[in-house]
């Protein structure tokens, strides 16, 4: 036998919802058992969903005045029909709130009049279905005392069996009262049929009746089981199995009612209606069957998005579009979810509420997310405030190294810091490279007489450049050194060119020089000196305290190679050249003394031209 499940349920994230109603058998019906059983719960019905609330509240209220029609199957499908509608009033409500700047977390819905109205029409419904299961449990409880009592007055017939012929009307009474009994308890039902049928037959296998009269009850109750074969029969090409089913439990019990037949065709008449009953049986059964794989394949196939969802890295959601991208992933998993069927009864809840848990816990932290992200908004727009009035504070000053430095700087604390909303971002731009924008413009207008000269004297380097070329591919004679040095003179007494044109003509005319140098003959210590002069003029001045460090350098020095000069010195008073050896170290120390004192010389000629620079 079977029972109904409707197991229903409501997610409450993102807006999931599963709406649907299916019968499941609890147990499968067995070929052998034909007795009746308590079907009204096996049907599934398919209900047609109201457009509105009040269509709904009206429904119920229909359903109110006839109770005994509210089957639970349609209550809850109205109560779910009810609870999308109002969830999707309060999420358009939520959307407009939000639209027009209200913030997600400050939304509070408005309390529903329909709601209230529904709350108490399915209050009444309850309290009315519950004395109506009362009453009919008190009614079952009844109608088996009086079936039990039928029994014992059958029994008490069957006692007096010369009297049974007498007693005839009084078991078709008693037949007839058995049969108008209809609500029993659901336990009881095949074990008090048993007892009444055996009661029945020994009744009509003492009955003394005439041949005639007996022969004729045989007869129309072999009519009328034959009949209920054939109706058996065609129930197996019945395409409504679950139909086919639930008519055979009536024609079961219509078989129970009728009275027997002749003692050598009963056991002939109950093996075909047992043979037609096993044929549709068997399909309920196989139909079930096929059902339970079905739902086992809806199980695994929810399990399988189950785990897709829990196993959510969220340590690697870490930008806007990494969440807006999980939840598109995650409704196109709910949407898939609403198109699977049941799962088996006792997972079914277990695993929506498994499903449900999973989704709630993803839209729980999208949410936080979503407030910290938000927060972090707010406070780069701070930021940014606060460099627009730093720039705007600055965009009239005139100090035009010192204010640009300090804008390149502020620009680059904008880029580091990150974004704002975007209804904030174009605003706060534009303020702040407003202020910029007018800062250089000034700065412009107020060097482009600077940038003329940096030009003119670009050209000139490029023409000492080009005269240092010359002279490369020219012969050497004495004013070939003086060349070099007027050249030298001329680029240091220059002014300065366009920064991006700077290192690259200072180092193509060093090398010029170089090579001139090399080809002269020069000593290296008055290559410094020329380089020295060169670098001093050239980059306009080093600072003073770079300048002076340069200068205690070389008088260090200075200090060592005439140090080195004394030792050398007295060493010489310590040697004879009357010795061929002796005569050799001499002219060595001797030489050696001369280097140093040129390099002496031109030492301190170093020192002088940077005290006159500084």
């Amino acid at each position: 036998m079977t029972d109904s499940l409707n197991a229903n349920a409501t997610l409450n994230s993102e807006n999931l919802e599963e709406h649907t109603t299916q019968t499941v058998p609890q147990e499968t019906p067995q070929t052998d058992n034909l007795e009746p059983a308590d079907t009204e719960n096996n049907k599934a019905v398919a209900y047609e969903p109201k457009s509105s609330k009040a269509e709904i509240i009206e429904r119920l209220k229909e359903l109110a005045q006839d109770i005994e029609s509210a089957t639970k199957s349609e209550l809850d499908f109205l109560k779910q029909n009810f609870y999308k509608l109002h969830k999707a009033e309060t999420d358009a409500a939520q959307k407009a709130f939000v639209e027009n700047g209200g913030s997600e977390n400050d939304f509070i819905p408005a309390p529903d009049p329909d709601e209230e109205a529904y709350k108490d029409i399915m209050k009444t419904i309850k309290e009315k279905r519950n004395e109506l299961f009362a009453q009919q449990e008190h009614e079952k409880e009844d109608n088996l005392q009086k079936k039990l009592a039928i029994i014992e007055k059958i029994k008490e017939l069957i006692e007096s069996p010369e009297d049974a012929n007498k007693n005839y009307n009084t078991f078709k009474q008693l037949q007839q009262e058995w049969n108008e009994i209809k609500l029993l308890p659901a336990n009881k039902v095949n074990e008090l049929w048993k007892s009444y049928q055996v009661q029945v037959e020994k009744f009509y296998d003492i009955l003394k009746l005439n041949n005639e009269f007996r022969d004729y009850d045989f007869k129309k109750n072999l009519e009328i089981k034959t009949h209920l074969c054939e109706a058996a029969e065609r129930l197996a090409n019945e395409p409504d199995v679950v139909s086919a089913f639930h008519q055979l439990q009536k024609l079961h019990q219509e078989f129970r009612d009728t009275g027997p037949v002749a003692k050598d065709l009963r056991e002939s008449v109950w093996a075909r209606f047992k043979a037609a009953s096993t044929v549709v049986n068997r399909r309920h059964q196989q139909h079930f069957e096929r059902l339970k794989a079905e739902e086992q394949h809806n199980l695994d196939q929810k399990t399988v998005i189950c785990e897709i969802v829990e196993a959510t890295e969220y340590d690697q959601l870490k930008t806007f579009l990494d969440w807006e991208n999980k939840t598109k992933e995650v409704l196109a998993l709910q949407a898939k979810w609403k198109t699977i069927g049941f799962a088996p009864q006792k997972m079914n809840v277990k695993i929506f509420e498994r499903f449900r848990s999973a989704c709630d816990e993803f839209f729980k932290r999208k949410g936080e997310y979503y407030k910290k992200l938000k927060e972090e908004l707010s406070k780069n727009l701070e930021r940014k405030k606060a460099l627009c009035e730093q720039a705007e504070a600055l965009k009239d000053s005139t100090d035009w190294k010192s204010t640009s430095e300090t804008l390149t700087r502020l620009q680059k604390e904008w880029k580091a810091i990150g974004p704002v909303q975007k209804k904030y971002s174009d605003t706060v731009w534009k303020r702040f490279i407003s202020a910029c924008d007018y800062f250089f413009d000034q700065k412009k207008k107020a060097t482009s007489s600077q940038h003329s000269a940096e030009i003119d004297n670009l050209n000139k380097k490029k023409a000492l450049i080009e005269r240092l070329n010359a002279l490369l591919e020219a012969p050497h004679d004495e004013d070939t050194e003086k060349a070099v040095r007027d050249a030298i003179k001329e680029w240091n007494n220059t002014g300065h060119v366009p920064f991006k044109d700077k290192d690259r003509l200072y180092k193509e005319f060093h090398r010029l020089v170089d090579q001139l140098f090399d080809s002269l003959n020069l000593t290296a210590a008055q290559r410094r000196l020329a380089n020295l002069k060169s670098n001093i003029k050239d980059q306009g001045g080093k600072e003073g305290n770079a300048l002076q460090r340069e200068r205690d350098r070389l008088i260090r020095q200075y200090e060592i190679k005439k140090n080195e000069i004394q030792t050398y010195e007295n060493n010489l008073g310590f040697l004879t050249s009357s010795s061929k050896k002796g005569n050799s170290l001499v002219s060595e120390i001797t030489r050696k003394v001369d280097k140093l004192k040129a390099d002496l010389e031109l030492l301190e000629q170093q020192i002088r031209l940077i005290e006159e620079s500084m």
